[in-house]
């Protein structure tokens, strides 16, 4: 039988006030511990990221703190491919215990044909460093006027209910030498939309909401 909680109230005015159930179920509601949701990612950086952004939503926890250290495959040749791969393997290994969320980001340069694109992280080579992509995109952009680039993010949010995607993106230009050291990745490259610093220049609260995994997190928050 389902368990029905009384509170009771102490109004100076109108003296003890029985709470209808409604009203309890509200005020369980709120006062219910966060979800946890596990983050498929090994990146510390990408995990307080997505922390920043989530603010009291909900608890994220990483890879690591799950003991999973195990390579997680990324074979698709798209990133919702590879969001749901990521998110999937993840979900399986620890049996359902947690929600997994999983992300596929990268930067798709148009004068480029959309490169590097799902192949961002080790655009030069296994094993490359971010410095080593960055080296490789400027060289390929060297004379190239149009530089014209956007950031992609899908996110794969699976349950025991299933899977759904949340896609975000922002849209800016290429620099033609690094500015910056914050953020990661091709942060020190990308100028966005309406901006004159570099994502590596600005103040992260400030990349944080406008960035494409913050809208990507917009959407998400709308649907849950």
């Amino acid at each position: 039988m389902k368990k029905i909680y009384i509170y009771k109230i102490k109004d100076k005015n109108v003296g003890d006030l029985r709470i209808n159930a409604y009203i309890c179920k509200l005020y369980q509601k709120k006062h219910k511990t966060m979800k946890t949701i596990v983050l498929a990612t090994h990146n510390k950086h990408k995990l307080e990221e997505f922390k920043a952004m989530l603010g009291d939503k909900m608890t994220l926890i990483s890879l690591d703190e799950i003991d999973l250290h195990d390579e997680i495959p990324e074979t698709g040749t798209t990133f919702t491919e590879n969001a749901r791969q990521k998110a999937s393997y993840v979900f399986d290994k620890i049996e359902g215990k947690y929600d997994v969320m999983a992300d596929d980001s990268g930067l798709e340069v148009e004068a480029l044909d959309g490169e590097p694109g799902v192949w961002s992280a080790r655009y030069a080579g296994e094993g490359c460093s971010s410095q080593d992509n960055i080296d490789k995109l400027l060289k390929k952009m060297d004379g190239i006027t149009k530089r014209d680039a956007r950031f992609v993010t899908v996110l794969a949010l699976i349950s025991k209910n299933g899977i759904r995607y949340f896609q975000g993106e922002v849209r800016g230009f290429i620099t033609e030498k690094m500015n910056g050291k914050g953020g990661f990745g091709y942060d020190p490259i990308f100028i966005p939309d309406g901006e004159t610093l570099s994502f590596g220049e600005l103040p992260a609260e400030t990349k944080n909401k406008m960035s494409h995994r913050a809208n990507a997190i917009k959407e998400l928050l709308k649907k849950l």
